[in-house]
């Protein structure tokens, strides 16, 4: 007979979405078949759907042993720590993400990425015991590519994480915004909104009417003295993957040094003469988040509400910067 008392970070969570976690290595047809046959919570069958709550203990038959191979996490090697800290408070983090670093592992890099590294940190501070989670771990609520820099925010509790999704999905109370050096001299504001389809074996968007809803603001700040590039500020209203980049060269203004969407002459043509500095990805700089009005029904965002955060742009962007604008 297995026990399991269903602390703070797990509560809030279907039945059936809380064992798919704890039970990692499990096939999806033996989750489903213990709770039919098997668990009970408090005592009382329960259903997929029943929403646990902090302190409910459930109870199914699982063999220690076996238990043991379910639930058991891989070894984690601690990494590096490389951000920068933009905001803290005991609920939030949002810290500032070098260039190179992915925000989460994929395929070929599982050790060294933001995530890892913010959870090590944490870990550090005591704020954070892996050993003592069923499912929970501290996640970014936003991502960035590995190339992009800038503003990161992370919920330290499951009930921050839960009201920081939320809050991005409602659109409402949290603005992001990015600079970006463009291809050619912008000379008004654009409101993009489109749709975007990924093609997952190119790592690519486009536009498409079947695709994802996609809306940017792009404002243009200053111009360099030859006209062929401008330094601009990005809304992103939405959160797609490549969208500042897939937007920006849609018009007719590909950001510097991306190889991937400035494929068009202008795009090759400025991606030739930022190469010259050393660029060879794009310039793109998540620098300011801006939280509204946040309910007072998110209490653990109370640190947040009506504030504005920055992240300075980074030594090499700005570098290139003053020397493409004369």
């Amino acid at each position: 007979m297995v026990n399991v008392e269903i602390g703070s970070n797990d509560a809030g969570q279907r039945l059936d979405r809380f064992l798919r976690k704890y039970l990692k290595k499990a096939p999806l047809s033996a989750v489903y078949k213990i709770i039919r046959k098997d668990l009970k919570v408090n005592g009382k069958r329960a259903k997929e759907d029943t929403v646990l709550e902090e302190g409910d203990v459930l109870t199914f038959y699982v063999a220690e042993d076996r238990l043991n191979e379910l639930t058991k996490e891989p070894v984690k090697h601690r990494a590096k720590r490389q951000f920068a800290i933009a905001y803290e408070d005991e609920n939030v983090l949002i810290v500032n993400k070098p260039k190179g670093l992915l925000t989460h592992g994929d395929a070929n890099e599982k050790k060294n990425t933001l995530m890892n590294q913010v959870c090590g940190y944490l870990q550090d501070k005591g704020e954070f015991d892996p050993s003592g989670e069923k499912t929970f771990t501290p996640s970014p609520v936003n991502r960035l590519d590995r190339n992009t820099t800038g503003l990161v925010i992370f919920g330290k509790t499951a009930e921050a994480l839960r009201q920081l999704t939320k809050l991005i999905r409602l659109r409402e109370y949290i603005s992001k915004y990015y600079l970006t050096i463009a291809a050619g001299k912008l000379t008004e504001e654009l409101h993009i909104d489109d749709r975007l389809t990924k093609d997952a074996e190119k790592n690519k968007v486009h536009v498409s009417r079947e695709g994802q809803n996609a809306v940017s603001i792009v404002r243009p700040v200053e111009y360099s003295a030859d006209g062929k590039f401008s330094l601009v500020e990005v809304e992103l209203v939405t959160g797609r993957t490549h969208q500042i980049r897939a937007h920006m060269a849609g018009r007719g203004f590909p950001l510097a040094g991306d190889s991937k969407y400035g494929t068009s002459a202008a795009g090759r043509r400025a991606n030739d003469i930022v190469k010259k500095y050393g660029v060879t990805t794009q310039l793109l700089h998540a620098y300011r988040l801006s939280f509204g009005d946040i309910p007072e029904e998110y209490t653990e965002l109370a640190g947040i509400r009506n504030l504005e955060i920055k992240a300075d742009i980074p030594k090499d962007f700005q570098g290139v910067w003053d020397k493409l604008k004369g």
